[in-house]
């Protein structure tokens, strides 16, 4: 039971993950900082395949490496289930 919660868990938060490869972003501008100290970023993503507007997350490079996911496309997603952070459009 608990093996099939960690598999299914895991197929979770990958399904959930977010790009959140600087390499992806453009306008990246810092706006506040969650309660744990992670910075959060507005920005707009360079290839409107990943969405248009302007979104609030995190950067890949500076947050805890359990909540990054390598992908292999070679940029990272990010499961911001393990984060202080909400992903959204702003």
């Amino acid at each position: 039971r608990d093996m099939m919660g960690a598999i299914t868990g895991g197929l979770n938060s990958a399904a959930s993950a977010i790009g959140s490869d600087r390499r992806l972003k453009k306008n990246i501008k810092l706006i506040s900082y969650s309660p744990s100290g992670l910075k959060i970023y507005a920005f707009e993503y360079i290839n409107k395949d990943f969405g248009e507007g302007v979104w609030q997350g995190v950067m890949s490079d500076e947050i805890p490496q359990l909540a990054v996911i390598k992908h292999p496309d070679g940029y990272d997603r990010v499961d911001y289930s393990q984060l202080d952070v909400e992903f959204k459009q702003i």
